[in-house]
């Protein structure tokens, strides 16, 4: 089938930290015809673009609208615009690399946008071409000259027989792969799919310039200039120029070099060969379609590739002995000619792996498997090579693990041991290993959690008893291992008794901490502890009080689950010294601010010293005394007493001197004018400690005619201390206030008020 133009730019990616900061990085447009009107003579198109981008750029983004110019190509190569149209964007979508056994490095992102438009165009005698102009392209792409002054124009060619037939333009198979590995073989399928069956044809051809870096950040110009980032498409009309190639390393046919050199299948479209840099590279692929000898399509698309050093995403591994430079597996058999192989190759995701082919040499004769783990079962003693192989043949997707299986006589791991099973010691440890045909190299006993020892004949003394789960490995020359387990049943008594009290002498009571830091016991052990002072404990480590005073000797047996026994005796350890015995009395138990002395009587126990501490303040040595506190409230009084062996005791006991109000109103007074008993008010002892006082008169008819907040100042018989004389006669009065302590007091009474 005949088909259109298609330009390539393919950019291969190397160790530049930047490849799609800033621009657009490909595009192409296609077509379909939706009829043709007889009428009218005109054909019905509805038109694809597909520009791409780097996810990450800061630069241009995508056009919203793009706009496109329709243009008439005359026979003669002059071109002449028809139209400038908006194409709206319709939808984005992020790439994926169609290579899935590839690591993606994060910074190689493309994004797409998809345009779409629709025209009726006349029917004429000459070719439509619609091209979209944009800059600018990579500043680091490796094989043409001055890349970051070029832009790009995205073209599509539409004769007058695709016209006349309503033909519709083929169609990209794939997306270019956005990752190509170096050094690693390209076949990549760049064929069309045409519906209609026409002749395509396939080649390498120079892409188009267009634009320039007017109209940005720096240039000067206007953006809308054709050297400018969005040309003017009713002003920059075609032809376009051509990029220029790095000669003599690059040129149109072989824009990558390559070794074989990178070349496209003129018939297929397969593009293939053996790119040997990383970097960007520019690539044209033009595709023309023809239908019985006649041109109908020419298509062009611009977009750029990476050339990394791929890290696979796919990796054939078994598992083994050791590994030689990476992928050279070791296994060694020792004693069995039946090796099982276990498969732990990986892949994200795990079903890249579609194919396990496994081959050996086993003495001339190749033998095959198919599964992923496998059983192979050898001759005899001796070396056999062979290979794992994943999706064997499929490039990238593909990998290979070698295998070297070796087959040695085996080893046989043994030894005894040697301990007094009552008294705690080492125990010796003696090899009974043997090995045919080979040297042991190396013995390791495990002989607990965290502790082995690298000796033939080790000797080794346990801490704990228990039963002890031993482990001899051994290795020979060939790197074969063995091993073996056995079990010993270890509870012997201490061999010495240590014992560690946290103090030897004291006043009573005495709290002695025994820590007993014999070895090895633990609880399945029968501890028996004698204080000599009646009690007795099964504790390892006991901490007992001694209340009473005197010497004692302490005493320790232990006997072990098996029945071994060992005992110590401590004669005349513990000194518990005689202690005083604070204590005093006080008279009286109620005390006041009117009656605030009290009586302290001694009651100690013992005592050849002692103080009394009121407070902060120290007394005198006195047994017996009295003492007056200088306020109310609560008060502390320390007793320490003492002996001259150091012994002390105090006894603190709290006294609370309560802040006592008194109050008193009279039943009458005679506001005459004789200067005697002129005023009702209160008396008592209160001015220190009453608050928030409130005193009202009232007569017999409930009409208030007196209130004072002032306790010290009274009622002196007129309306409000100021007015007319009341009557002689009785009134009523209340009385609140707070005493101390908050107690809320409420008095009520009547005054005979006499003239």
């Amino acid at each position: 089938m005949n088909k259109a133009v298609f330009v390539l730019f393919l950019l291969f990616w190397g160790t530049i930290p930047e490849i799609f900061s800033k621009h657009i990085v490909g595009g192409e447009i296609f077509y379909t015809c939706q009829g043709i009107d007889v009428n009218k003579n005109q054909v019905r198109l509805n038109f694809v673009m597909n520009i791409y981008r780097d996810c990450a750029s800061t630069g241009a983004d995508f056009d919203r609208p793009a706009k496109l110019g329709i243009y008439i190509k005359e026979t003669s190569g002059s071109y002449r615009l028809y139209s400038v149209n908006d194409w709206n964007l319709a939808n984005t979508s992020i790439v994926q690399s169609n290579n899935p056994c590839v690591v993606q490095p994060p910074s190689i992102c493309v994004q797409k946008g998809v345009y779409v438009f629709s025209i009726n165009l006349p029917i004429i005698s000459e070719s439509y071409f619609i091209s979209y102009q944009r800059c600018c392209r990579n500043e680091s792409i490796s094989n043409i000259i001055t890349p970051g002054d070029f832009g790009a124009a995205y073209t599509l060619e539409i004769t007058p027989e695709a016209q006349r037939t309503c033909n519709n333009s083929p169609v990209f198979k794939n997306f270019p792969p956005i990752i190509i590995c170096n050094n690693q073989p390209i076949d990549f399928d760049h064929s069309v799919v045409d519906n209609e069956g026409d002749v395509v044809t396939y080649e390498f051809c120079t892409p188009y310039h267009a634009g320039g870096k007017a109209g940005s950040v720096g240039n000067l110009g206007q953006a809308t200039d054709c050297d400018g980032v969005t040309p003017d498409a009713s002003r920059c009309i075609p032809p376009f120029g051509f990029i220029v190639f790095k000669a003599p390393l690059y040129s149109t046919s072989r824009p990558m070099g390559g070794n074989p050199i990178v070349s496209i299948n003129s018939n297929t479209g397969f593009i293939s060969g053996v790119p040997t840099f990383e970097g960007q590279y520019v690539v044209g692929v033009c595709i023309k379609e023809y239908r019985n000898g006649i041109l109908l399509s020419v298509v062009q698309r611009d977009f750029q590739f990476n050339v990394i050093n791929c890290t696979k995403n796919i990796n054939a591994s078994i598992s083994s002995d050791s590994v030689l430079a990476g992928d050279k597996y070791i296994v060694n058999a020792c004693g069995d000619n039946t090796v099982n192989l276990l498969n732990t190759s990986t892949s994200l995701p795990i079903e890249n792996i579609r194919r396990y082919d496994w081959e050996f040499d086993i003495n001339g004769q190749i033998q095959t498997f198919k599964d992923k783990d496998i059983s192979l079962t050898l001759p005899g003693n001796g070396s056999y090579k062979g290979f794992l192989y994943l999706n064997r043949g499929d490039g990238e997707c593909s990998d290979t693990a070698e295998i070297l299986i070796n087959v040695f006589p085996g080893i046989n791991a043994d030894y005894v041991f040697n301990y007094d099973t009552c008294i705690a010691g080492p125990i010796q440890f003696t090899d009974l290993s043997t090995a045919l045909n080979s040297n042991l190299v190396e013995w390791k006993y495990e002989l607990e959690p965290g502790n082995s020892l690298l000796q033939r004949n080790p000797l080794y003394e346990y801490k704990t008893p228990g039963i002890k789960d031993i482990k001899l490995r051994i290795i020979d020359d060939n790197g074969c291992v063995d091993s073996v387990n056995k079990k010993i049943n270890y509870y012997p008594v201490p061999a010495l008794i240590v014992l560690n009290p946290n103090t030897f002498k004291g006043c009573q009571p005495l709290d002695v901490y025994f820590e007993n830091l014999s070895y090895p016991i633990d609880n399945t052990y029968d501890i028996e502890w004698d204080f000599g002072n009646g009690i007795k404990s099964k504790e390892i480590s006991p901490k007992l009080t001694f209340t009473d005073e005197g010497i004692f000797t302490v005493n320790l047996k232990i006997t072990s689950p098996i029945g071994c026994k060992t005992s110590a005796n401590y004669p005349n350890w513990i000194d518990v010294q005689k202690s005083p015995v604070a204590g005093f009395d006080f008279t009286p138990r109620k005390l006041n601010n009117f009656n605030n002395t009290i009586d302290l009587t001694d009651l100690s126990v013992g005592s050849e010293n002692h103080k009394y501490i009121f407070g902060d303040i120290n007394s005198t040595p006195d047994r017996n005394l009295s003492y007056t506190f200088p306020d109310t409230g609560i008060h502390k009084i320390s007793q320490i007493v003492s002996r001259l062996n150091g012994c002390s005791d105090t006894l603190v006991q709290y006294i609370d001197v309560e802040p006592i109000l008194t109050y008193f109103m009279p039943n009458a007074f005679t506001p005459n004018g004789n200067g005697s008993n002129e005023v009702f008010f209160g008396a008592g002892r209160f001015w220190e400690w009453m608050e928030n006082f409130n005193f009202t008169i009232w007569d017999r008819w409930g009409s208030k005619i007196y209130q004072s907040e002032d306790p010290n100042k009274g009622w002196n018989g007129r309306y409000d201390n100021s007015g007319l004389e009341v009557q002689p006669g009785v009134y009523a009065y209340t009385i609140e206030y707070r005493a101390p302590r908050n107690k809320e007091v409420k008095l009520k009474g009547h005054v005979n008020l006499i003239r």
